[in-house]
């Protein structure tokens, strides 16, 4: 009985190898814990080229998408991410491939099954009208393309990216990309990265924009108005595009004259600007938000008058800015670690107010905040620790407030030297990477050689908000209970 289980182990083994060699599907989630359907397995995108028509007055675009992919198993078939639009053509290195739809996802079958390791290019012809047949974003910045009237723009955290370009949508695949956008006189596109070309076709310009900086799917915007362009100084000659609505310009160039300064501190601060260019669009209509669109930042006209969520004009802009190295050098690997992303670019707020206008300054802006989250108003909310937001309050107040006074309570505890050493490492570390809170707090333990679980654990997890001294908050270490 020994030697015949023996050898029907040995079949089974050889078998299963057989199995194993065989191409299989690709996964139709990345692995996310709280959007198992956004990206997919299999492969992973090196580069898109995005080349679209954009009817602005009809709301309509076509094009194609070209996607450069290699493929990470062998595939007999695998998935994208796109939502509505009919499909004219699809190719799989030039040939044409069967797919079928289920909402999120696009299943495509090549005819000829993909090696591992192989690069294959993935082309997607399409037209429609983006939204269309296609349910609401999660937030108000996930709608993906949104025509407003006088123009366009385009958000996407976390998932709306495929509302307007089939992808792989998850932050886990970076790529680089390539836009060409056709529109009409008089018409102007703003987008990642830097301006390629300008092709004049009599009553149409296509607009040629190119990223050479991996980028998350949720960033990448392409921005349609009647823009003015004005350029700005750079620290060591970095390119500063702003794109403000034509009647607005001049005061759009005073609200964010202040950028370049603010580009130079954080540089010293967190270290090298991580791109190719910075820059802001600004688009005509009244936006609840702002969003830290790679390179391009995008803002609502709001922000050339009062903000309308009481803050400053200035704290905004500085946190869009911070976002370029936390957030999209740094990118979360999780959508339930967004607080590496919100937190501290609220903290970083608080830096560029130390920086301008003094230390006292900062402890008036963080206690204003430490205020908000100990109130009973704020508690009315629901208890939302920053670490563990639920899907459904990715963008709570606390993810932001209390995200920062994270930072700030870490800064207290080992010491302003060894905070910046901490930010910095974490930087450098994982610059164009992925990361997991863990990794940031492995970090700040490594650098400051403490324990830090008690502090991380009350300030990201615990229900109850730490309690901090009543006076000194830039000298005296905050209470992690």
């Amino acid at each position: 009985m020994r030697r015949l289980w023996i050898f029907g182990l040995a079949v089974m083994m050889t078998a299963g190898s057989a199995s194993a060699q065989r191409p299989q599907p690709g996964a139709e989630g990345i692995g996310d814990p709280y959007f198992p359907e956004l990206g997919n397995g299999g492969y992973d995108v090196q580069h898109y080229t995005i080349d679209l028509s954009a009817d602005v007055a009809a709301n309509m675009i076509d094009g194609t998408v070209t996607i450069d992919a290699t493929a990470t198993q062998d595939l007999s078939a695998f998935n994208l991410d796109f939502v509505g639009f009919a499909i004219e053509t699809l190719t799989v290195n030039g040939v044409d491939a069967a797919y079928t739809r289920d909402f999120h996802e696009l299943r495509i079958m090549p005819v000829t099954p993909l090696v591992e390791g192989d690069a294959f290019t993935v082309a997607v012809t399409y037209s429609g009208i983006p939204g269309d047949d296609a349910p609401g974003g999660a937030s108000a910045f996930a709608e993906g393309w949104v025509n407003y009237g006088e123009g366009v723009f385009v958000a996407s955290e976390p998932s709306g990216a495929a509302r307007w370009f089939p992808s792989n949508d998850h932050p886990l695949d970076k790529a680089t990309f390539t836009f060409r956008i056709r529109v009409p006189e008089p018409y102007v596109v703003a987008a990642n990265g830097l301006l390629q070309e300008t092709i004049d076709e009599g009553d149409e310009t296509t607009y040629v924009w190119h990223t050479a900086s991996p980028m998350a799917t949720y960033l990448a915007t392409v921005n349609i108005g009647q823009f003015q362009r004005h350029d700005q100084d750079g620290p060591d000659g970095l390119p500063m595009r702003n794109y403000f609505p034509s009647r607005l310009a001049n005061r759009g160039a005073s609200v964010f004259a202040e950028q370049p300064d603010m580009l130079e501190f954080f540089s010293d601060t967190f270290g090298p600007y991580p791109f190719e260019a910075y820059g802001v669009v600004v688009a005509d209509t009244d936006l609840s938000f702002a969003l830290e669109t790679q390179t391009m930042s995008l803002f609502g006209n709001g922000i050339l008058g009062p903000f309308s969520l009481g803050t400053s004009s200035e704290a905004v802009i500085a946190h869009e800015l911070a976002h370029q190295w936390f957030g999209n050098s740094v990118t979360l690997g999780r959508w339930q670690d967004i607080w590496l992303n919100e937190g501290f670019a609220t903290y970083a707020q608080a830096l560029w107010i130390e920086q301008d206008r003094g230390a006292a300054a900062m402890d008036d802006y963080l206690r204003d905040i430490y205020a908000l989250l100990a109130s009973d108003a704020f508690s009315l909310q629901g208890v939302v620790a920053p670490g563990k937001p639920s899907r459904n309050q990715l963008f709570h107040n606390s993810v932001y407030l209390r995200g920062a006074w994270t930072l700030h309570a870490l800064r207290l505890n080992v010491g302003d030297e060894t905070f910046l050493e901490i930010l910095r490492t974490y930087y450098e570390r994982f610059a164009y990477g992925n990361v997991t809170t863990a990794d940031f707090i492995a970090v700040a333990e490594e650098v400051s050689g403490e324990n830090l679980s008690d502090l991380f654990d009350a300030w990201l997890y615990a229900d109850r908000v730490p309690d901090v001294p009543e006076m000194g908050l830039t000298s005296q270490p905050a209470a992690a209970e």
